[in-house]
């Protein structure tokens, strides 16, 4: 079996962090998001995958290369144009003779993918959708299952009336296995989206349309700066279960600092005396100055924190500067290269 990542959004939602680094590589407990799916493609004994870029793929190619050092083999192919999620999907896989299992490029999940396959196999569906559990429905399109699990319907961001008589809390988790048959409802070179498009043709033709539901397993669409933040919260707090951090040893640290144990510190840091780290994440060479206070944040690589700034629940991206006395409060998102004079606050 094959795998092909959807990875050409420009992370529209995403910004100002997506300006200059393209959703797929951002980092997530410092490591490029998208290994995160290669990962657990791979634990499946899945090595051949194909990622459809679209938006910087140059700045992609280079931080995940050719996936050998991952232990996977990875394959590019770059969009001539936007071609939605079921365009994207033709243009890269137009030559799969097997089944294919689909990502969308800003899920993150601890799925194991070899219970998704087996599922698929045993009900020998010509398409699979994998469906996870939220508190609140009504923002997302909600699928509507049978007894033994087949998709029935799809209610688009429902009213509050047809959620209710729908019972269902259950929405599309952007993870599909498609046999190669799916391929002839998408016309070639057009902009088609699985959504709006495959999905009811399948219905509509009467083709087998299996679910799988993630019970227990993780699941964080990271495509928000406050969604990307909790996704880190989750890491730290346990919720995100296989992925085990690599906290670095090669970083200098004052003996009269506190980090505690859920912060993840990059390699190349500068941490200087009486300065708190509490559940946060730093990334390569962040420079923190004496009697700083960080909690509840993501720093980026290469951002220097100066005297006495207090940051909490923000995240800033890479080279920022933040001034002496500096406060930045819960909810700020800082692009690269940003920088707060002394004694801001914002």
């Amino acid at each position: 079996m094959r795998a092909l990542i959807l990875a050409g959004g420009k992370g529209t939602r995403l910004r100002p962090l997506t300006v200059y680094t393209p959703k797929p590589i951002v980092p997530v407990m410092n490591r490029p998001f998208l290994e995160y799916q290669i990962e657990i493609l791979k634990r499946a004994g899945i090595e051949d995958i194909t990622l459809s870029l679209s938006y910087q793929p140059d700045k992609i190619q280079h931080e995940l290369g050719f996936g050998h050092e991952l232990g996977v083999n990875l394959e590019y192919v770059t969009e001539p144009q936007p071609m939605g999620t079921a365009g994207a999907y033709r243009f890269a896989a137009n030559r799969a003779s097997g089944p294919t299992i689909v990502l969308n490029g800003d899920v993150l999940t601890d799925l194991i993918v070899t219970k998704l396959i087996k599922h698929h196999q045993a009900s020998g569906a010509h398409a699979t959708i994998v469906l996870t559990p939220v508190p609140d429905p009504s923002r997302y399109g909600v699928v509507e299952t049978g007894d033994s699990g087949e998709v029935l319907g799809f209610l688009e961001k429902p009213s509050p009336e047809a959620l209710e008589a729908s019972g269902s809390n259950l929405i599309n988790a952007g993870i599909y296995v498609l046999e190669p048959e799916i391929l002839e409802l998408i016309p070639e070179g057009q902009n088609y989206s699985f959504e709006y498009n495959v999905f009811p043709d399948i219905l509509e033709k009467g083709l087998n349309f299996s679910s799988y539901q993630l019970d227990k397993a993780y699941w964080c669409d990271i495509g928000t700066p406050e969604s990307y933040l909790a996704a880190h919260m989750d890491f730290m707090s346990g919720k995100v279960k296989n992925f085990p951090a690599e906290q670095s040893s090669e970083y200098d640290r004052a003996t009269t600092t506190f980090v505690d144990q859920n912060s993840l510190i990059g390699s190349e840091c500068v941490i200087k005396p009486n300065v708190t780290i509490t559940n946060s994440v730093l990334g390569r060479g962040v420079v923190v100055e004496e009697r700083a206070v960080i909690e509840n944040s993501v720093i980026w690589p290469h951002t220097r924190i100066s005297n006495s700034a207090e940051i909490s629940g923000a995240v800033l991206a890479r080279s920022c500067y933040i001034g002496k006395n500096a406060i930045v409060t819960p909810g700020t998102v800082l692009g690269n290269k940003s920088s707060l004079t002394d004694y801001t606050k914002v």
